[in-house]
């Protein structure tokens, strides 16, 4: 191994951290620098929406505040990374600044998307990224507060449960007919708006968002169905975009995010991307897939580390994610852009279930609602790409592992 490289990772998240791990667990002696532009050492974003945003965790921080170092890693935060010079080997900062590399992993993650609409610069209308943004939103979250969340995927989803648990009247605005909708289809959507109206959510589908008013502060949505919406409070959760511009600029090949290979490396050789902000070319789905989720940061995270120090890798991961709301959890393994019929197994009544998404009768995806220890099998039973039968599928008394073909 050569353990004389610079390694130098822009960007300072979940991906950056297992990156580090990872390098340090292959006995790498070279220096590794990850570049942050937030003040803080890595954290995990899921307890941003959920246990942390209701004051219910400390700070999700990925290692202990003298891990850096301790283990020698020169972690500089509050930096901003202004451009990457690939001829040169080297990344700029905005103070002039230049740091040279034998690899570069990029990995900028995501930033949220924002309106542009009739009064979006008015006070009180904010996007949940960060470990600011979600000290800052819990603090005003509390009784009686009106809380409007624009938007119904999962941040959306999960800042409103987080909301309505702090006592907050919360009404969730959106275009699609159901929550989640795009991801989930209609008929798990509506068993998701069931859980936030059962649990005082007020629920405007269909709806389209045009305009906030107020004098200085936000007052409340105009809707294009529901006419104005009272809000004190405005949650805008309408996605997030790649944060490939430094990648753009540097002429590295970018398209929904930065095009890597298997090995999570780009078209320009010693640069490597992972984690949100990578559109990985996946050999399992023959595809490429951008993932934005928490699983994903870790394994390719680690992935490009081993990458890096040339071994070989083929990131052929199944995407998986999880979300609580309220008391509903749940686990999804899988891709399923598009799918034939939805087969159910459990009690969907009683919110115990596991629903399996079927294209061309193999199992394209699973989601696992407070049913435990069965994501690893969903996982093994969409890899085999084996025929399944429906019937077996649903059948709580069949076992699903002896689903699994041999071999």
């Amino acid at each position: 191994m050569e353990n004389d490289l610079k390694i130098v990772i822009v960007g300072a998240g979940l991906t950056a951290a297992k990156a580090t791990e990872e390098l340090l667990d292959q006995d790498f002696g070279g220096e590794i620098v990850p570049l942050g532009d937030e003040d803080v050492r890595p954290y995990e974003r899921p307890p941003l929406s959920k246990e942390f945003l209701r004051g219910e965790s400390d700070p999700p921080f990925v290692h202990d505040e003298a891990f850096y170092e301790r283990e020698r890693i020169e972690l500089r935060t509050g930096v901003a990374v202004s451009s990457i010079d690939p001829a040169g080997s080297t990344v700029s900062l905005d103070g002039g600044e230049t740091i040279g590399f034998d690899r570069l992993l990029i990995a900028t993650g995501a930033e949220p998307r924002h309106l542009d609409l009739p009064g979006s610069a008015l006070e009180g209308i904010v996007t949940l990224r960060t470990l600011e943004d979600s000290k800052a939103l819990g603090a005003r979250l509390g009784d009686g507060l009106k809380v409007a969340v624009i938007g119904a995927g999962w941040i959306g989803s999960e800042v409103a449960a987080s909301a309505r648990q702090k006592g907050c009247e919360v009404t969730m605005i959106a275009p699609e007919t159901v929550p989640l909708e795009r991801v989930l289809g209609e008929e798990l959507g509506a068993f998701y708006r069931d859980v936030h109206t059962d649990h005082g959510v007020r629920f405007l589908g269909e709806t389209a968002t045009t305009g906030f008013n107020g004098s200085e502060r936000v007052e409340s949505v105009s809707t294009d169905r529901h006419g104005d919406v009272p809000a004190d409070l405005v949650v805008v959760g309408v996605g997030v975009s790649p944060r490939a511009g430094l990648a753009e600029a540097a002429g590295i090949a970018t398209e929904n995010g930065i095009l890597v290979d298997a090995s999570l490396e780009t078209d320009l050789p010693g640069i490597f991307a992972a984690g949100d902000v990578a559109n990985a070319w996946n050999p399992f789905y023959e595809r490429r897939i951008r993932v934005e989720h928490w699983a994903n940061a870790r394994r390719q995270g680690a992935a490009a580390a081993r990458s890096m120090l040339g071994q070989k890798v083929e990131f052929d991961e199944i995407p998986y994610f999880y979300s609580d709301q309220y008391d509903v959890g749940m686990e999804y393994v899988g891709f399923a852009a598009e799918w034939d019929e939805i087969v159910y197994r459990g009690d969907v009544a009683a919110r115990e279930f596991i629903a399996f998404w079927l294209k061309d009768g193999r199992i394209a995806a699973g989601m696992n609602v407070n049913v435990w220890d069965v994501s690893e099998t969903i996982r093994d039973l969409i890899r085999a790409r084996a025929e399944i039968d429906p019937v077996r599928l649903a059948d709580p008394e069949t076992d699903l592992a002896s689903m699994v073909p041999d071999g």
